[in-house]
């Protein structure tokens, strides 16, 4: 099996991360990315292994659509760099916005979003994403003001951390929940459904085991399904764009163009044109292998963390 360890710059702190790292993997199948974050124990990357494994041996099913709609990604960044991290997204017109971040106060999550509205126009669509940053109490609180600065959110993503917290606030405010980590890191991901705790369910394939256990998980939950990257190489990012593509309903723009957020790619990168990626799978080219390389620490680090889950 022909592997590839790399680590790339980012070009805005995301996740609290400067610089992405992962596996890239090569089976009978094509090229497939491992890259759960370093923080995940080895019961949880095993599940991320299981998602490469397919894509490396299997591949996905056929798709329905040959093209898919996605959002643009802003980072918490100032206000005065909004229009240039849109203009990474050519053709999106809806956002999503991350907000509650380490060291920042609801007024600049304010400002960020006045600066997204300005810049999309009336007609976008704005959804925010708070990463379970908040307890039901103080979403209850915060959401009609951000509602209010962005002239209306779709909907915002993960805002408490447990699924009782979700369906309190769901029954407290009028902006549509969408369930990310409850669904994702869930020993039981129908949960969110069976307690109304959500409006939207957020799809990501490496974390969730595959596009096949995905495409299970939104047969049965019976949400809207978005689906999302787990801010991945075009690689990895072509596993969620095959998910999107073979669903029979995708009522949402998906979370899937972040390449952009990378410095760099293996391979010639999966970019928003006029709001949509189109379905293809890239292949890491030799100069992209050579350009991310990660260094011998980082890759003796991913070969003993793969060592230990097969």
């Amino acid at each position: 099996m022909n592997m590839h360890v790399y680590a790339i710059p980012l070009r805005s702190r995301f996740r609290g991360l400067d610089v992405r790292e992962g596996v890239l993997i090569e089976g009978d199948g094509g090229w497939a990315e491992f890259s759960p974050f370093r923080e995940y124990d080895d019961a949880e990357a095993a599940v991320w292994w299981r998602a490469a494994r397919e894509a490396a041996d299997t591949g996905w099913p056929e798709p329905v659509r040959d093209r898919v709609p996605v959002n643009a990604t802003v980072p918490a960044v100032p206000p005065e760099q909004v229009v240039e991290t849109l203009s990474r997204f050519p053709g999106c017109t809806t956002a999503k916005v991350k907000v509650a971040a380490d060291g920042q106060s609801a007024g600049q999550d304010l400002a960020r979003l006045e600066a997204v509205r300005d810049a999309l126009g009336p007609a976008g669509k704005i959804r925010i994403d708070a990463n379970a940053a908040w307890d039901a109490d103080t979403a209850a609180r915060l959401l009609p003001r951000y509602d209010h600065a962005a002239h209306g959110l779709e909907y915002v993503e993960q805002p408490c951390p447990t699924v009782e917290e979700l369906a309190d606030l769901r029954r407290r405010v009028s902006v549509p929940i969408a369930a990310d980590e409850s669904i994702r890191r869930a020993d039981d991901p129908l949960r969110v459904a069976r307690m109304e705790a959500a409006d939207v369910a957020v799809l990501k394939v490496q974390p969730m085991g595959g596009v096949r256990a995905c495409m299970r998980i939104a047969e049965q939950i019976g949400l809207p399904v978005v689906v999302s990257s787990a801010l991945e190489t075009s690689v990895g990012i072509a596993a969620g764009v095959a998910l999107a593509a073979a669903l029979p309903e995708l009522p949402y723009a998906c979370g899937l163009a972040t390449a952009s957020l990378l410095e760099r790619d293996v391979t010639d990168p999966l970019i928003a044109s006029g709001g949509f990626l189109p379905v293809r799978r890239p292949e890491p080219t030799p100069e992209g292998l050579e350009a991310t390389a990660a260094d011998k620490s980082v890759q003796d680090w991913w070969n003993l963390r793969i060592s230990r889950i097969v």
